[in-house]
């Protein structure tokens, strides 16, 4: 290790603009998925050229600096993670880092894949997973995703389950799709002791056709109605992301609210994402990024310099994000062009 490195590890913390401790990364492994959620993207994708995409040595060299810098919680997302060809040998590369340094290892999945990899992921380093699912109906699970079979995702589900994994499962709440069956849904996670968090739709990339204001849902109004069939307790728990919590009353699962667009959630913002690319962004509803393809590629890579650059993004971390939604105007503001299969969920 280098005089120069030693440096830049002396303080291992990561401090924003705006006094918030950074501990937080999520890393899209892939902008690829087996589904086409219309919220997400357009059913014709076109998707990125392989080179485009960081090797998992090249992410591993990423997370390694975050980690030295007092990272401590990884979420591997993308598209879908499980979908990348030696998924599993990456959690193998940054398993042993969860006893020096790093203190939890994670993913959000679609589920389609958990059949295949739940015991795998266990056994390396995975307790808990987040689960993209918006509906048990597999009518409207069509309708929602374009494609894939519901059963998939469930048999999915209860691999994990068998496995030890955690689970908390994650509805992006849709007026006039999914809202008719949010007590099901609630009932659904009680009955397996499965936490939910519901999330706004987010103004993330061209969907082609489709517009998500059709079915844009405010969750304050969507609270208002569950708590008109459950008794709900509004608690302090965080779990490290955006989420207001509440409990239920005479269950043990929590309930998550992700509220983008009716409420900002950035005065806590502990995160950063690095997509498929390595390009870092402070933020999800801003443009600030830096590309660390280019440093990681460079023939005059070195560790400091990458410890470096990272310092220097999250020293470049906004306040906060654009997203907004005008109930007066039915209008949402602060549309971004990138897709979040790419950016990373």
């Amino acid at each position: 290790m280098t005089e120069q490195v030693k440096q830049l590890l002396d303080k291992n913390e990561l401090i924003d603009p705006f006094n918030r401790q950074i501990t937080y990364l999520r890393l899209s492994v892939t902008d690829r998925c087996d589904l086409r959620c219309t919220y997400c993207m357009p059913e014709k994708m076109t998707f990125l050229n392989k080179r485009e995409v960081l090797t998992f040595e090249e992410m591993y060299k990423l997370c390694i600096g975050f980690i030295h810098l007092g990272i401590k919680k990884i979420r591997i997302t993308g598209g879908e993670p499980l979908v990348r060809k030696g998924i599993i040998d990456f959690f193998e590369m940054l398993k042993p880092h969860l006893s020096s340094g790093l203190e939890e290892l994670t993913l959000t999945t679609n589920g389609t894949q958990l059949r295949k990899y739940a015991d795998e992921l266990y056994s390396n380093g995975v307790k808990r997973v987040n689960v993209s699912l918006d509906t048990l109906d597999q009518k409207k699970f069509k309708q929602i995703t374009r494609l894939g079979n519901l059963q998939d995702v469930l048999l999915g589900i209860q691999a994990a389950k068998d496995a030890n994994l955690k689970i908390k499962i994650n509805c992006v709440a849709l007026k006039n799709i999914n809202d008719d069956e949010i007590d099901t849904f609630i009932n659904w996670c009680i009955e397996n002791d499965f936490d939910l968090t519901f999330i706004e739709t987010m103004p993330m990339g061209d969907i082609g056709n489709e517009t998500r204001l059709n079915h844009f849902l405010s969750l304050n109004e969507l609270k208002r109605t569950i708590s008109s069939n459950f008794e709900l307790e509004d608690i302090s728990f965080s779990s490290g992301g955006p989420a207001k919590y509440s409990k239920i009353n005479g269950s043990s699962i929590k309930l998550g609210f992700i509220t983008p667009l009716s409420h900002n959630f950035c005065s806590s913002c502990n995160r950063i994402r690095v997509d498929a690319t390595g390009v870092l962004h402070q933020c999800l509803g801003q443009n600030n990024s830096l590309d660390f393809r280019k440093i990681l590629r460079n023939s005059s890579y070195n560790d400091s310099d990458l410890l470096e650059n990272i310092k220097k993004s999250i020293r470049q971390k906004p306040e906060k994000h654009s997203f907004a939604y005008d109930f007066s105007k039915a209008h949402i503001g602060g549309k971004m062009s990138r897709h979040m299969s790419l950016t990373g969920g």
